[in-house]
């Protein structure tokens, strides 16, 4: 066996460089070059970097409530009594909910699917978190659901799935009326066209 090689015949930055590529968005020549960067660390800063990996990995998970990502039992947004819990916003992931954050104009809570509904790719309803959704409704209090899905061909079908499952609760669902381009994603959106997509927004 080569010296310095895995088990596997492949060179440990070439392994490396494997898992970088394999984050959303990252193509093997970005990969090769953050590969290369993480060697420049020093043995401190490399023990850091891959700590951290493994202590949000261990601590983070989803909030009993919203199911937003969390190190706490309760996200801290549903935790502060100053919000409005009759108010839930319906997104995608947890990065949607940072977006809205950013525009400091609703104050309503969150709920997060954890994906949209997409049977080609093999999610179907029961793969989200859409019990945990109608369990809060079921508990009271709550008037309006706003469907903030991206307007995709998934988006869109999540959110009249989802609407269906809520009209019969006697529950005032919303869409985002949305000043975004068809295919737009939310993550990249400006805080002003998010906070007028939320006062414009329709019943759906």
């Amino acid at each position: 066996m080569a010296v310095g090689r895995e088990p596997s015949g492949a060179l440990p930055l070439t392994l490396l460089a494997e898992q970088f590529a394999r984050l959303p968005g990252i193509g093997m020549k970005t990969a090769q070059r953050l590969a290369y960067f993480v060697m420049s660390y020093t043995d401190e800063e490399a023990e850091a970097f891959a700590n951290a990996i493994i202590h949000a990995r261990k601590t983070v998970h989803a909030c009993s409530v919203c199911q937003n990502l969390t190190d706490l039992d309760v996200c801290p947004i549903c935790s502060d009594e100053r919000r409005d819990r009759s108010t839930i916003c319906v997104v995608e992931g947890p990065k949607d909910v940072t977006a809205f954050e950013r525009t400091k104009e609703y104050n309503g809570v969150y709920h997060v699917l954890h994906g949209l509904i997409s049977p080609i790719d093999g999610i179907t309803p029961d793969k989200l978190r859409i019990t945990e959704l109608l369990k809060r409704i079921q508990a009271g209090g709550v008037r309006e659901v706003i469907m903030a899905t991206n307007p995709t061909p998934e988006g869109e079908a999540t959110a009249m799935y989802v609407s269906k499952l809520l009209k019969p609760l006697g529950i005032k669902v919303t869409r985002l009326a949305f000043g975004l381009p068809i295919g737009a994603i939310l993550e990249y959106a400006d805080e002003v066209t998010l906070y007028k997509a939320l006062e414009n927004r329709n019943e759906i």
